[in-house]
C-alpha cells in the first residue's frame, strides 16, 4: 500500500497523468459528495414522493368511489325506465353500463394488489346486472310481440262471444275478459294469469267459441308469464346487484379515509429530516469543488498555453519552430505531438500541390472526352429525379423528343410522368423496379414528343442511392425502338391474317419449327385433335394424340430436315380425337433461313378417307355395286314416298282432333237448343206461353247460334287450311302464291301437334312476298323440318322453342330460316346429316329419310341453295335461300 501511494505521488510530480484522469481524480470527491447528498435527497424525496403520489391516489380512489356512485345511480335510473317504461330508449341503459365498466377498469389499476378484489366483485356484480338487463330487454321484446299479437285474438274472441246464443256464457266470458283487461293495464301479471285461467275453466260446448276462448286465454297467460318473469329478475338481478355495487363504493370511501391520514403523519416527519440532511451534504460539496478546480487549472492550461503559443508562430511561416511538451503522456502531449505532425504537413504540402495541379489537369481532360461521348452519343441520355424533374440530357435524346437543344427540353419538362410517358402507370412500373432492383434492362413504354407523336423507347438505367440508402436520381440511355414495334405489329398482324386465310382451307395446314414442335395450325387440323388452333402451338404430334392414346411417326418430318427437299406427295393414315380412322394425302415442304438451312416445316393434307372408302369398295364388288345401286334408288324411292304419306299421316290426325273440338262443342250445343225448342213448342202447344219463357227461348237461341257459328267457323278454317296444305302437297305443279300466306297455312296444320309437347312455334313473314313456284314441296320441306325437330332437338318431353322467318333476300330471292333452341347437333352428325338412311334414332324407328327428302327438294325441285348449322347445346339453324321464280325443269322427288 505504501508502495502504491509513492507510485500516485511521483505520477503527480511529473504531470503523466491524463487530463481525464485529473478531472476525474480532482472531481472524484465532489462527484462523491455530490452522489451522498443525491442519494440522500433521492431516499427522502422518494419516500416524500410515494407518500404524496399515494395521498394523491387516494384522493384519486375517493373521486372515483363518488364517481362509480354517480354511475350506479344512473344505472339503476335507466334499468328502471327500461323495466317500467317501454318507450324509453334503451340505449340509455347500456351506455351507462357500458360508461360504469370502463370506469370499473381504470379504478382497478389505480388500487393495490391486494385492493383489486374489491373491485373485480364489482365487476361481476355489473357483469350479472348487464345479463339480467338482457334478459329483461329480450323479456320486454317478446312481451312487446305478444302484445301486438294479442288484438286479432281478442277480436275474434269477441266476435265469436257475441254470436254465441248462451247469453250467461257471454256474461261470464266478457266479466272475465274485463277482469282480465284490468290485471293487464295495471301489470299484475299474477292476476291476469288467474282471470286467464278462469277463462280456461268456463265449460263451453260450441267448439268455435272454445277455441277463440282458449287462443285468447293462452296469449293473455303468454304476456303474464312474461311480466311475471320480468317483475322476477328486476327484483333478484336488479335490485340485489344494485345494492351490492352501492356497498362496494362506500368501502372505497372508508379506506381511502383511514389510510390518507396515516399518511399525512408520515409526510411530515420525512420533510422535517431530510431539510437539514440537504443542508450539511451541500455545504461540504462546495468546499471540495473549489479545491479540485484549482487543482485541473495548474496541471492543464499552463502547458496548453505554450503550446498555443508554438502553434501560433508555426501559422506565421516559422516552420522551424519547436513544439513543447511532446514527450508528456497524456491529452496535452497528444496536442504536441499533432501539432508536430502538423508542422511536418506543412513542409510536405507544397510537394502534394505540384502533384495536384497535375491530377487536376488530367482530370479535365478526361472530363471533356465523356462530354464529347455524351454529346456525340445517337441514343438519349439522361439523368432525372424520381419525382420527374430532369436533370441533365445529350442533345440526342432532345433531339428524339422534338427539342432543339438539352437546356430547352430541360426547361420544357417539369415532371416526365405527366408530359413525357403516354401511361403515367410505366413510369409507376419503373419506379417500381428501380426500387427493387436498382436497375432496369430495355424496359419498353410510349413516350409524347414535343408535337404530339407517340414515340416506343427502350430504356436502360440504373438507380443512384445517398450514404441513407435513397434513391437520389436515375441515370440512364433510351433508344428509339418505335420502328421496331411498328414491324413487330405488322409481322403479328400479318400471321394473325395468315391464320384467317389457313382457317377457310377444308385441309390439314400446319408449321413445325426443328425440335418439331407446332408453331401454326389451322382450324381444319385443330378439329382433328378436338383442340382449339392456339393450344396446339409449342406441342408436338406424339403430345396431342398421346391425349386420346393414339400415335404417328415423325419420320417424314426429319427426313425434311436432313433432307432440305419437298417430299411430294404420299399417302398416310393415323386415328383422330373421336377415333376414326382417317386416310391423307400429304406433302411436306421445307422453309430455309437466309443460309440454307431448314428453319421449318410446312404440312399440307388433303382428306382422302371417302375416296379411299370408296375405292376399296369399288375394287371388292363393282358388279355388286351397281346393282344395289339400284335397289337402292328404288328402296329409296319408296321410302321418300313413305315418309312422305306418313307424314301427312300424322298431320291428318294433328287436324282431325283440332277439328274434333269445335265439331263436338257444336253438337252440343244443336242437342241442347233441339231440346229447350221442343220444350218451347210443348208450352205454345198447351196455350201456356209466357212472355218470359219466349224471352229465355229467344236468349238461348241467340246464344246457342253465335256459339254454333264460332265453332262451325274454327272448324271450317281448318279444314280449309288442311285442304289447301294436302291439295298443294298432291299436285306438283309450278303456280303463284302468296310465301306469308302458305307459310301461315302449313304452320296452323303443324300447331295440333304441339298439345302433347311443351313446344312453342313462332312465325315471323314478311308481308306480299309473291312467288312463283311450288307449293306442295315448299310444304313438305316445313313439315319435314318440323317434325325431325320435335322428335330429335327436344328429348324426354324437353321444353323449347321453333322459330320460323320468311323475308327477302334482294330482288329475286327469298330467305327462310328454320331454327330451335334444342339439344343441336355435334360436328359428326352435322357432316352427315343430309346423308339418305343415316339417323341417331334408329331403334326408335327413324328411317334418316326425313332431312334427306328436304335437302332433295330444295336443292333441286325449288332450286334453292340449304345451310346447316348446328353446336351440341346450342340448338340448330336451318338456312334456305330459295329463287322467287322456281326453275322450268323438275327433278323427280
Amino acid at each position: 500500500m505504501p508502495r502504491t501511494l509513492a507510485a500516485f505521488v511521483r505520477r503527480i510530480r511529473s504531470g503523466s497523468f491524463s487530463i481525464g484522469q485529473l478531472t476525474f481524480g480532482s472531481f472524484a470527491l465532489l462527484l462523491a459528495m455530490i452522489a451522498m447528498t443525491s442519494i440522500a435527497s433521492v431516499v427522502a424525496s422518494r419516500h416524500i414522493s410515494a407518500t404524496f403520489a399515494e395521498l394523491q391516489h387516494l384522493r384519486s380512489l375517493g373521486e372515483a368511489a363518488e364517481e362509480i356512485d354517480r354511475r350506479t345511480k344512473e344505472l339503476r335510473l335507466a334499468a328502471r325506465d327500461l323495466v317500467t317504461n317501454p318507450a324509453a330508449p334503451s340505449d340509455r341503459a347500456w351506455e351507462a353500463v357500458s360508461s360504469l365498466n370502463m370506469l370499473l377498469k381504470n379504478t382497478r389499476l389505480q388500487l393495490a394488489p391486494g385492493q383489486r378484489e374489491m373491485i373485480d366483485g364489482l365487476a361481476e356484480r355489473l357483469a350479472n346486472y348487464r345479463r339480467g338487463m338482457e334478459h329483461i330487454a329480450g323479456l320486454i321484446a317478446r312481451r312487446t310481440e305478444l302484445v301486438s299479437a294479442l288484438p286479432p285474438v281478442r277480436a275474434r274472441f269477441e266476435l265469436a262471444v257475441s254470436e254465441v246464443p248462451d247469453r250467461a256464457v257471454a256474461r261470464s266470458l266478457f266479466r272475465d275478459q274485463n277482469q282480465l283487461t284490468a290485471a293487464l293495464l295495471a301489470h299484475d301479471p299474477a292476476a291476469a294469469e288467474q282471470s286467464a285461467r278462469a277463462m280456461k275453466s268456463l265449460t263451453i260446448d260450441d267448439t268455435q267459441l272454445r277455441a277463440a276462448t282458449d287462443a285468447y286465454a293462452d296469449a293473455v297467460l303468454s304476456i303474464a308469464g312474461t311480466e311475471g318473469q320480468i317483475g322476477q329478475l328486476d327484483r333478484d338481478v336488479l335490485g340485489s346487484e344494485g345494492q351490492m355495487i352501492s356497498r362496494v363504493t362506500d368501502l372505497l370511501r372508508d379506506l381511502g379515509d383511514r389510510r390518507g391520514r396515516v399518511l399525512a403523519r408520515d409526510f411530515a416527519r420525512t420533510l422535517a429530516s431530510d431539510k437539514w440532511q440537504s443542508i450539511l451534504i451541500g455545504l461540504a460539496g462546495v468546499l471540495i469543488g473549489l479545491a479540485a478546480a484549482l487543482f485541473v487549472v495548474r496541471q492543464t492550461v499552463r502547458p496548453l498555453k505554450a503550446i498555443a503559443k508554438s502553434i501560433r508562430a508555426l501559422a506565421g511561416g516559422e516552420k522551424d519552430t519547436s513544439i513543447p511538451a511532446t514527450g508528456v503522456h497524456n491529452e496535452i502531449g497528444d496536442i504536441a505531438r499533432a501539432a508536430e505532425v502538423f508542422r511536418r504537413s506543412l513542409v510536405d504540402a507544397d510537394a502534394a500541390r505540384e502533384a495536384a495541379i497535375k491530377a487536376l489537369a488530367e482530370q479535365r481532360l478526361a472530363e471533356e472526352s465523356y462530354r464529347k461521348l455524351f454529346e456525340g452519343s445517337v441514343d438519349g441520355i439522361y439523368v432525372t429525379t424520381p419525382p420527374g424533374e430532369i436533370l441533365n440530357a445529350n442533345p440526342a435524346l432532345a433531339r428524339m423528343m422534338g427539342y432543339g437543344s438539352p437546356e430547352e427540353l430541360v426547361r420544357g419538362i417539369k415532371d416526365i410522368s405527366q408530359n413525357i410517358y403516354v401511361d403515367p402507370q410505366a413510369r409507376a412500373q419503373y419506379q417500381e423496379l428501380m426500387r427493387l432492383d436498382g436497375m432496369v434492362r430495355e424496359f419498353e413504354y410510349q413516350v409524347r414528343r414535343r408535337d404530339g407523336s407517340i414515340l416506343w423507347l427502350s430504356d436502360s438505367a440504373t438507380a443512384v442511392r445517398d450514404e441513407s440508402g435513397e434513391i437520389v436520381r436515375y441515370e440512364g440511355t433510351v433508344r428509339d425502338i418505335t420502328d421496331q414495334r411498328r414491324a413487330e405489329e405488322a409481322i403479328a398482324e400479318g400471321r394473325r391474317l395468315l391464320q384467317l386465310v389457313i382457317d377457310t382451307v377444308p385441309a390439314v395446314i400446319n408449321v413445325k419449327d426443328r425440335e418439331l414442335h407446332y408453331v401454326l395450325m389451322n382450324r381444319y387440323m385443330a378439329g382433328v385433335f378436338g383442340i382449339e388452333p392456339h393450344e396446339a402451338i409449342g406441342q408436338t404430334t406424339s403430345d396431342l394424340m398421346s391425349r386420346y392414346g393414339a400415335h404417328k411417326s415423325d419420320e417424314n418430318d426429319r427426313r425434311v430436315l436432313t433432307t432440305a427437299k419437298e417430299l411430294g406427295f404420299y399417302e398416310e393414315e393415323y386415328r383422330d380425337f373421336s377415333g376414326h380412322l382417317r386416310h391423307w394425302l400429304v406433302n411436306k415442304l421445307p422453309l430455309l433461313d437466309a443460309e440454307g438451312r431448314v428453319e421449318s416445316i410446312v404440312t399440307v393434307a388433303l382428306d382422302i378417307g371417302e375416296r379411299k372408302r370408296t375405292e376399296q369398295e369399288m375394287r371388292e364388288a363393282k358388279d355388286s355395286a351397281e346393282a344395289a345401286l339400284r335397289n337402292l334408288r328404288e328402296t329409296q324411292n319408296s321410302l321418300i314416298e313413305a315418309e312422305k304419306l306418313a307424314a301427312l299421316g300424322r298431320l291428318v290426325a294433328g287436324v282431325a282432333h283440332e277439328v274434333n273440338n269445335p265439331v263436338g262443342i257444336s253438337l252440343t250445343v244443336a242437342s241442347s237448343l233441339e231440346r229447350k225448342a221442343a220444350l218451347f213448342g210443348a208450352e205454345v202447344a198447351r196455350g201456356e206461353i209466357r212472355r218470359s219463357s219466349l224471352t229465355d227461348f229467344l236468349q238461348a237461341s241467340r246464344d246457342a247460334s253465335s256459339q254454333l257459328v264460332a265453332n262451325l267457323n274454327r272448324a271450317a278454317e281448318l279444314i280449309a287450311s288442311f285442304k289447301q296444305v294436302a291439295a298443294d302437297r298432291n299436285y306438283s305443279d309450278q303456280r303463284t302464291f302468296d310465301l306469308g300466306d302458305l307459310t301461315e297455312q302449313v304452320v296452323m296444320s303443324l300447331r295440333p301437334g304441339l298439345r302433347k309437347h311443351r313446344l312453342t312455334l313462332n312465325v315471323e313473314c314478311e308481308p306480299n312476298l309473291t312467288m312463283n313456284s311450288y307449293p306442295g314441296p315448299y310444304g313438305q320441306v316445313l313439315t319435314n323440318l318440323f317434325l325431325n325437330s320435335v322428335a330429335h332437338a327436344f328429348p324426354e318431353g324437353r321444353a323449347g322453342t321453333v322459330d320460323i322467318k320468311v323475308r327477302a333476300a334482294g330482288p329475286d330471292h327469298v330467305e327462310i330460316i328454320f331454327s330451335d333452341d334444342g339439344c343441336g347437333m355435334g360436328l359428326d352428325v352435322r357432316r352427315r346429316a343430309f346423308d339418305p338412311f343415316f339417323t341417331t334414332r334408329r331403334d326408335q324407328g327413324g328411317t334418316g329419310l326425313g332431312l334427306h327428302i328436304v335437302y332433295s327438294i330444295v336443292t333441286s325441285r325449288l332450286g334453292g341453295r340449304l345451310h346447316l348449322d348446328s353446336e351440341p347445346g346450342h340448338g340448330t339453324r336451318v338456312q334456305m335461300m330459295l329463287p322467287r321464280v322456281a326453275p322450268l325443269e323438275q327433278a323427280a322427288e
